[in-house]
């Protein structure tokens, strides 16, 4: 039944410490890829005493459903990286240099600069979203448009009406009052998409800027952010993506550097946001919890929602099947890129059936 719902719905444990307390280090086993260069350390499936013989499975059901970049990497090491397809991009077939969209698997890139602007001292979560966006940036009057606050918006509960014909459209006359802000969870992306305008007008630098040197020049990122509409879409290769989910999963270092030290908002980020929808945190999507929400849909479903995957495993999900996947207790990146593997707008579903391939390799 809940697959049923997921076919038609619209779009789409880290270590706990304080600021003070963030380790130089996360394992002395991590590796981090070199910036600036091609080279990426592997090690193998078999040395992590994972049972091959299915993995042909594994490939033959990622080609088969419209996979185009497939990435494993054990504690930064890649275990397994495959291309498929023969989509041509520009005149080459899909291939390790080539781009793809992260559709709203990018909101976790946009989650991470605001916590870095609020390091810097920025910004906080609780201010007014009108401070950087202005009165008037929607159609409510000035007292219920000044109760929506930064936090609102990161965590899907500005309680603007997503009952409308365009979700994308931020401009004013479409951002309508539909309940209190934080009383009603719903995935609409235009109170998300404004979370660029309040970096850029927190930061005094464009967006894009902010991101090259806060983050994609920290790890090593390539890629670019292209408008489609009202959405700014990250595009980018498939290493880039899994470089961005290590990041995550060494709790904001790099190699001994520090991209992001506030480890209270990296916990944060990463565990429920409100009690509406337990399964969403910061722009993130939160595993093995008690109940979670779907994009489109006033219901709670009891459970989680990637039953086979670890309990501990955070995601950003986009449309047609971008994911991007943490998962701690596993010290692994799951990357995805590609085409919908079933014509839902946010396959939920098929990652679910990507982790009972796994569940034969992984031990």
């Amino acid at each position: 039944m809940i697959r049923c719902l997921y076919l038609f719905v619209f779009s789409f444990s880290f270590i706990s410490c304080s600021p003070d307390e963030v380790p130089d280090s996360v394992d002395g086993d991590y590796y981090f890829p070199p910036l600036g260069n091609g080279v990426w350390e592997s090690t193998s499936a078999l040395d992590l005493g994972w049972d091959t013989t299915t993995m042909d499975d594994l490939n033959q059901n990622l080609e088969e459903n419209g996979t185009r970049a497939f990435i494993i990497l054990h504690k930064g090491r890649i275990v397994v990286e495959e291309y498929f397809g023969s989509r041509l991009l520009g005149n080459q077939a899909f291939e390790q240099s080539s781009n793809w969209y992260w559709a709203s698997a990018g909101k976790t890139l946009a989650a991470v600069l605001v916590g870095l602007a609020q390091e810097e001292g920025l910004l906080t979560l609780d201010d007014p979203s009108s401070t950087y966006l202005g009165e008037g940036w929607t159609s409510l009057d000035p007292i219920q448009e000044q109760k929506i606050t930064l936090w609102h918006q990161l965590t899907m509960t500005s309680g603007l009406d997503d009952e409308v014909s365009d979700r994308d459209d931020y401009t004013p006359g479409n951002l309508t009052f539909k309940a209190e802000p934080g009383s009603r969870w719903a995935y609409h992306n235009a109170p998300y998409t404004l979370l660029e305008k309040v970096i850029t007008e927190a930061t005094g630098r464009p967006f894009e800027q902010y991101f090259r040197e806060k983050i994609a020049s920290k790890i090593g990122m390539g890629g670019s952010w292209q408008s489609l509409g009202f959405n700014n879409v990250y595009f980018s290769d498939a290493r880039s993506m899994a470089r961005f989910g290590l990041l995550l999963l060494a709790n904001g270092l790099w190699d001994g550097d520090t991209v992001l030290e506030d480890g209270i908002f990296l916990k944060n980020m990463i565990s429920p946001s409100q009690n509406l929808n337990q399964s969403y945190g910061y722009l993130w999507w939160l595993n093995g919890q008690a109940s979670f929400m779907v994009p489109g849909l006033q219901v709670q479903f009891p459970g989680k929602w990637t039953p086979d995957a670890p309990d501990d495993m955070v995601c950003g999900l986009g449309r047609d099947g971008q994911y991007l996947c943490v998962v701690p207790s596993m010290d692994m990146v799951l990357v995805r890129m590609g085409e919908s593997p079933d014509q839902s707008l946010v396959p939920f579903a098929y990652l679910n059936d990507i982790w009972k391939e796994l569940n034969k390799i992984i031990p």
